[in-house]
């Protein structure tokens, strides 16, 4: 288990305003804390899978201008296969199990309208196991999974050495 305090937070949302920020800008911005003891925090944090750094892309910079949300009803037996079957298309960006109404919930990113229609009825509903889709173009996203930040009540309610445990 690792136990974040209130300086692995605000390093964690240092580096998502600028995932390349340096240890030492870090520091600089911090006060408190030293270059070293920021990059042993990073290193750790990585090593123990808590976070993660990586370059995200924009499906639009690249052409893929329309965003679908598509959940699926599936087989109860065939859940997991099928959306795993999912996660293999280059076009998912984004794939989830879910508990009620829909079993599954997928992103697709396309080039069109016409293409995300052509995805939908001639590529997952001949999956085996798919029941039923229901299709929902996204034309605005206002917060998207790598924007999120650790929530202030969280954060403020920890002395800034007392730390949180977390399942790894």
């Amino acid at each position: 288990m690792y136990e974040f305090d209130r300086i692995d937070i605000k390093i964690i949302n240092l580096l998502l305003e600028d995932g390349r920020m340096s240890a030492s800008e870090m520091s600089r911005r911090m006060v408190d804390i030293s270059e070293r003891a920021i990059r042993y925090r990073v290193d750790r944090m990585l090593e123990e899978g808590v976070m993660q750094i990586s370059a995200v892309v924009n499906p639009e910079a690249l052409g893929f201008n329309i965003k679908a949300d598509v959940w699926l009803e599936v087989e109860a037996d065939a859940v997991l296969d099928v959306a795993k079957k999912m996660a293999s298309f280059e076009n998912v960006t984004y794939v989830a199990c879910g508990i009620g109404q829909n079993d599954i919930s997928i992103q697709v990113a396309a080039k069109d309208t016409s293409e995300v229609y052509y995805f939908v009825t001639e590529v997952v509903r001949k999956v085996p196991g798919v029941r039923k889709t229901t299709t929902s173009i996204v034309p605005i996203v206002l917060k998207d999974v790598y924007q999120w930040r650790v929530p202030e009540r969280i954060a403020n309610k920890l002395p800034e050495k007392e730390s949180i445990t977390t399942p790894k």
